[in-house]
């Protein structure tokens, strides 16, 4: 096949590549070019001269043709623009599930030639096909498992798409790496969101957003207790970030309008059962949801962690959401992932 593969500069996307390569199929790789210049400076050192150094160096050993396509733009209004327009609102953006749904598999797709059948990722999940519809698969490890981030994907963009390490477990990627000498076989896994790469969140909302005083208030007495730089910094459940004494605080609430975050020491009491939730219009990959009563699992972030749930279905298509547990960190506007088995079925925008 003729192949467009993504790459990244990690082991992951390398190992990705070099499967594909041994196969015998058509490839090149993509870098995508995200960040602005004039952005630098205060992404700091320039984020993508190293990851780009390792691409080059697989593509020089495997004879791949290699295209480094500046994206910045379609980056900037699509996935930037929405993780502001969410931390604005007060909200917990998802920029990784986003980038995935409207940038990798969304803007770039959009602009590559037809002529190219699939488009290989180095993600964790794994692709199956089951009534003539496509379907997303957990990987076999649990740790790595990415299908939390491909959940917005559409059969569409999943016909489209190839994960070649899927079927894999991290230690399998890293052995793998070091029989083949790949050149980022000892690099380390990167941290924190894929869509900042090696820059703080924080830092990066106070690049575009700035700072803004305002003040903590107790939940339950409606006391000052202190002075914050901004409700934007904050997510509900957070606990550390706060600077004061008496605690632990965490963050119970915010509003955006008055720029107040409320805080509590009494966030895990046994009344607060944080159990249940709605969700915007939910996306079902199978383009149906399943049949009413299914038992189904339910992720509220990327891991190995998930809730067997009940759920009902209302007429605008958003969910009611009871999870057999509780937990402390449902926060509105990131995503509910669901999933039957090894299948992951959708996901939906908690309210």
């Amino acid at each position: 096949m003729k192949i467009a593969v993504l790459a990244s500069g990690g082991v992951d996307s390398s190992l990705a590549l070099k499967l594909l390569h041994e196969a015998g199929h058509d490839l090149t790789a993509f870098y995508l070019k995200v960040w602005l210049e004039d952005e630098l400076d205060f992404l700091g050192e320039c984020p993508w001269e190293e990851d780009l150094k390792y691409v080059r160096e697989l593509c020089a050993a495997t004879g791949t043709p290699l295209e480094v396509l500046p994206m910045q733009q379609a980056y900037r209004d699509r996935i930037i623009a929405y993780a502001l327009q969410e931390v604005r609102r007060g909200l917990t953006p998802n920029p990784d599930l986003m980038c995935n749904t409207l940038f990798k598999f969304g803007a770039f797709l959009e602009e590559l030639d037809e002529s190219y059948e699939k488009v290989a990722t180095g993600h964790y999940a794994a692709l199956g096909q089951a009534n003539g519809l496509y379907e997303l698969r957990v990987s076999p490890d649990p740790i790595k498992d990415q299908t939390y981030f491909l959940a917005g994907l559409n059969q569409r963009q999943l016909s489209r798409s190839l994960f070649p390490i899927g079927e894999y477990h991290k230690s399998e990627v890293r052995e793998l790496a070091r029989k083949f000498a790949l050149p980022s076989m000892e690099r380390k896994d990167s941290q924190g969101l894929c869509f900042l790469g090696k820059i703080r969140f924080r830092d990066f909302i106070k690049a575009y957003l700035g700072e803004k005083p305002g003040v903590f208030v107790e939940e339950e007495s409606g006391a000052e207790l202190g002075r914050h730089l901004g409700y934007w910094f904050y997510t509900l459940g957070q606990r550390r970030g706060m600077g004061l004494s008496g605690g632990p605080w965490y963050v119970t609430r915010k509003d955006p309008a008055e720029n107040i975050v409320y805080l509590s020491r009494n966030y895990f009491e046994n009344e607060k059962k944080r159990n249940e939730f709605q969700t915007a219009r939910a996306h079902w990959i199978a383009e149906r949801p399943p049949e009413p009563g299914t038992l189904l699992r339910v992720k509220l972030r990327h891991g190995p962690e998930s809730y067997e749930c009940d759920w009902e279905a209302g007429e605008d298509g958003g969910l009611s959401v009871r999870i057999q547990g509780r937990d402390q960190g449902i926060a509105p506007g990131q995503f509910a992932v669901f999933y039957d088995g090894r299948v992951c079925l959708g996901s939906a925008a908690i309210l």
